[in-house]
């Protein structure tokens, strides 16, 4: 590992294969990662996360261009959790949505803004 990329991996706790943070936060490098891939500048960025600092998000933005191909394969991976966990939900949701849910068709509402 060069010296460079000890540094910048300083920035970041790296809880698991799936989870990687921006030290001090519970914000997620693929947050911010996210909105730069969107066309999102770093001051953009710190206007929708304002505890975030400049240099944490510009430091996330320089690990993800400098292992853009690891980074890209990690991304997937939590497309993919995250995907799954959504069907899960889908298929068993908890007894407040079910219950919402039955109350939607009692009352004949086809569209929640209706």
């Amino acid at each position: 590992m060069s010296l460079e990329t000890y540094f910048l991996e300083t920035y970041f706790d790296f809880l698991s294969p799936t989870d990687i943070r921006i030290k001090g936060h519970r914000i997620g490098i693929e947050t911010v990662i996210s909105r730069f891939i969107d066309g999102y500048s770093p001051e953009e960025i710190r206007s929708e996360y304002p505890d975030l600092s400049l240099e944490k998000i510009y430091a996330t933005i320089i690990f993800y261009l400098s292992k853009k191909d690891t980074v890209d394969i990690y991304l997937d991976k939590i497309k993919t959790w995250q995907n799954d966990r959504y069907q899960a939900w889908l298929e068993n949701p908890s007894p407040l949505i079910k219950r919402l849910q039955n109350l939607k068709k009692e009352w004949g509402i086809s569209d929640w803004r209706s």
